[in-house]
């Protein structure tokens, strides 16, 4: 059964919305987990590869208001595994009075593909169709550009004539300059963060690293697994070595050192709350149409090729670890297999490699220039660069090239030794650098901040 269309409905300015909205998403286990976004259905749509995709999800959420000349939007980007709810990774920085002010701009962050969290991804079914299945191995490879072009749409859709900034971190950030290329007159200015105008080797290699870890586990299965048996020992393993590059030496070494008890892995899982999504689920999963999708695969389900498809009972993984039994010896481990854990109940597999791709193929010069400064000179917006000095994954030195090449750009630096995390850490610090930013380039539309 296709997707069911339903009736028009009035964006904030009066414009009628072309496109059909769900709460919910039937066979995505992870989109509920995101409790008041809303769903887009985009009905047709083409990726850069050509590949059409038909009846597209697109979640996102969105706070304030939108202007009557739907002139204030202010778009935020997620990071690789984020989701399209604000609070659940940058909270400090949305507010009213606060970088994000949401009694100023009319608010918004939509999920990328290739996410699990709504929008279309291995996770979703084939063209919006229950009876064709999830996409899982077979999910297209898609790019930043994919992401802002189709984003652009619900903009569209929602009557947004203008953006006041673009603002984003790491994958995030890549997005952001991307929307650039929209123009000065409908992007006013952005703030990329600890990002890329192209992945670097460095992130490529990290990025196959991962990967790797994944295919290596038995259970993937050329990316054919059911949910309730997915490759956790795979993907724990991936996002131990990207948490690596997500902090520096000094900052393990100073949490943790060669500390063996555990009481200071257990405060740094504590304060790790405040960085990972706390995915929560709010129990709505649509049985319905799990039992319709697994019925119509019945007969597929004893194939190898058609493992997405299980029994509704079965459609969560069982939580478990990927762990031996022993008890770790350092908190320095203890703390990375309990993040790893935490994090393969929350994501997918596929989908996870379906956006390490996406970063891999990052580069602003494709099709536009024929160098990287070339690409960037052609930015003409007011940006805001802000770089930390310990990053090793988007280092210093990139963020410098982007500031330099950039015509209208200044460069800030986040004062932090947490490498490359200080950009979700250090929420005071970027509150005020983004205020002061967005009051010199949209004094018309700013008002007096209030953090505490």
């Amino acid at each position: 059964m296709a997707a069911t269309m339903s009736s028009p409905v009035c964006s904030g300015n009066g414009k009628t919305r072309r496109f059909e909205r769900n709460n919910g998403q039937p066979g995505n286990p992870f989109s509920h987990r995101v409790p008041g976004q809303k769903i887009a259905i985009i009905p047709s749509f083409t990726l850069e590869s050509g590949i059409e995709m038909r009846n597209v999800p697109v979640a996102y959420m969105s706070w304030g208001k939108l202007s009557v000349g739907g002139s204030n939007a202010m778009i935020v980007c997620h990071a690789l595994s984020g989701s399209a709810d604000i609070s659940d990774w940058w909270g400090p920085l949305l507010g009213p009075g606060k970088a994000f002010d949401t009694d100023t701009f009319f608010v918004i962050c939509m999920n990328s593909l290739g996410s699990p969290y709504g929008t279309a991804s291995p996770v979703t079914v084939k063209n919006g169709n229950l009876a064709d299945g999830w996409y899982g191995a077979d999910f297209p490879s898609t790019t930043i550009r994919d992401d802002v072009r189709i984003h652009q749409l619900i903009l569209d859709d929602l009557g947004v004539n203008q953006v006041a900034a673009v603002i984003g971190g790491s994958m995030g950030g890549m997005l952001t300059l991307e929307w650039a290329y929209f123009g000065k007159d409908y992007v006013r200015c952005i703030v990329p963060v600890a990002t890329a105008s192209h992945q670097s080797a460095w992130g490529i290699g990290w990025g196959e690293a991962q990967r790797h870890a994944i295919y290596s586990d038995a259970r993937y299965k050329d990316g054919r697994y059911s949910f309730h048996d997915p490759p956790v020992a795979g993907l724990e393993a991936a996002r131990m070595a990207a948490l690596l590059t997500y902090r520096s030496r000094d900052s393990l070494e100073s949490r943790f050192g060669r500390d063996k008890s555990s009481k200071n892995a257990e405060a740094a899982n504590r304060d790790e709350k405040s960085l990972e999504m706390p995915i929560q689920s709010n129990g709505n999963t649509d049985e319905k149409s799990l039992h319709q999708l697994n019925g119509n695969h019945k007969r597929k389900e004893q194939s190898p090729n058609n493992g997405m498809c299980v029994p509704v009972q079965n459609f969560f993984h069982e939580s478990r670890s990927a762990f031996p039994p022993k008890d770790s010896s350092f908190a320095a481990q203890s703390y990375l297999r309990y993040q790893a854990k935490k994090f393969s109940n929350r994501f997918d597999s596929n989908c996870y490699i379906a956006l390490t791709h996406k970063l891999d193929s990052h580069d602003l010069s494709r099709g536009r220039a024929d160098t990287i400064p070339e690409a960037l000179s052609m930015i003409q917006q007011p940006t805001l660069v802000l770089g930390i000095r310990s990053d090793g994954l988007y280092t210093l030195s990139e963020q410098e090239q982007i500031a330099r090449c950039v015509p209208n750009a200044k460069l800030r630096e986040i004062m932090s030794h947490d490498g490359h995390d200080a950009f979700l850490i250090e929420s005071h610090q970027l509150n005020w650098l983004i205020i002061g930013f967005l009051f010199d380039n949209l004094g018309d539309i700013m008002q007096t901040p209030v953090i505490d």
